[in-house]
């Protein structure tokens, strides 16, 4: 099991701390390292920003908004970012839900994600391979433009840069199981938003067929502490903005993965108080039992015990959200 490093988006503004844990993470030996966006920071210029400070470390986008940029435009960050690091990128991609799409990227969601989804990784594709000019006539995505405001003057292009790796990773954030189904297909990897070593099942039946060299990489809160409730209060404070911010109380993928893993009646109890701006009780409510259970959180020797049944099931890499070096280090050393 290899390790990264999630690094995430900013907050209020950058963080001092970013390139300094990048850098111990590579000196340890951890495998890569991760950037995100939601709707503020970008995932790419921070990525970039790191990977002039480093030389070995892998670099992942967990995740790049799909909604964000067009597929071609998506394929020239990632093409850019890999010859400029020796050939270290990773494109993980995501499509969000309809309240970040549509409220903050004014792009209606797709009725059909998984198309959407699938045309997306199609057209990054060809502009990756440059085996001839991308062309695909899509429900989402139409290259050249065919649609009748346009001049019809559109040509197809291949790209005047030569990509380094025509088979540079693409990797998935999925929730659903048909979305892990088709990502399993489509992708050279998934990234889950949390995961459960201990319910593989509620990701659907294709978590246990995987092919040989699919990466399965979940972000996880790595934080060794001796107090086991308050090191959860960080992770309890992400899923009470994930499932009752990050979504309509109608369709939150959060949400829903959260009533999958057997917590409904606490999964809508944290919307509700969320929507009502009661924020502080929507955090407490999340039990701490589904906290736990998607992080590794405590004394050394607890986190040793519990990473036991994160090596036995299909999980390729650990992507340690951890606050500071020292988790860092005892996370390397337990494992070399």
């Amino acid at each position: 099991m290899r390790l990264g490093l999630a690094l995430g988006y900013w907050g209020r503004g950058p963080s001092a701390d970013h390139v300094p844990l990048a850098q111990e993470a590579e000196r340890l030996g951890y495998d890569s390292v991760w950037t995100a966006e939601s709707w503020g920071s970008d995932a790419f210029t921070p990525l970039t920003w790191i990977a002039a400070r480093t030389s070995t470390i892998r670099l992942g986008t967990a995740v790049a908004q799909m909604a964000a940029r067009s597929p071609t435009a998506t394929a020239m960050h990632a093409l850019t970012l890999d010859h400029l690091s020796g050939g270290r990128m990773m494109l993980g991609l995501g499509l969000s839900g309809p309240q970040v799409v549509e409220g903050w990227y004014g792009r209606p969601f797709p009725s059909s994600p998984l198309t959407a989804t699938r045309e997306y990784v199609d057209v990054v594709r060809q502009v990756l391979r440059r085996q001839a000019p991308v062309e695909l006539d899509g429900r989402y995505h139409s290259h050249p433009y065919r649609g009748e405001d346009g001049t019809g003057l559109g040509k197809a292009l291949r790209s005047i840069t030569h990509p380094l790796r025509p088979a540079l990773p693409v990797l998935l954030g999925a929730e659903g199981p048909k979305n892990v189904e088709q990502t399993t297909r489509i992708a050279d990897g998934w990234l889950p938003l949390y995961w459960s070593p201990t319910r593989p099942e509620v990701y659907g039946p294709a978590v246990g067929r995987l092919r040989p060299g699919f990466t399965v990489a979940p972000l996880v809160r790595v934080q060794v502490c001796d107090d086991v409730a308050e090191g959860l209060l960080p992770v309890k404070t992400m899923l009470g903005f994930y499932i009752g911010g990050m979504g309509h109380t109608s369709r939150n993928f959060h949400a829903d993965l959260m009533a999958r893993m057997g917590y409904e009646g606490q999964a809508r109890r944290i919307q509700r108080l969320f929507l009502e701006g009661r924020r502080e009780e929507a955090v407490l409510a999340v039990p701490d039992a589904f906290a736990d259970e998607i992080s590794l959180v405590g004394p050394r020797e607890r986190i040793a015990e519990r990473l036991e049944s994160w090596r036995k099931g299909p999980v390729t890499d650990l992507l340690a959200l951890s606050p500071d070096r020292e988790s860092l280090r005892v996370l390397a050393e337990l494992v070399p």
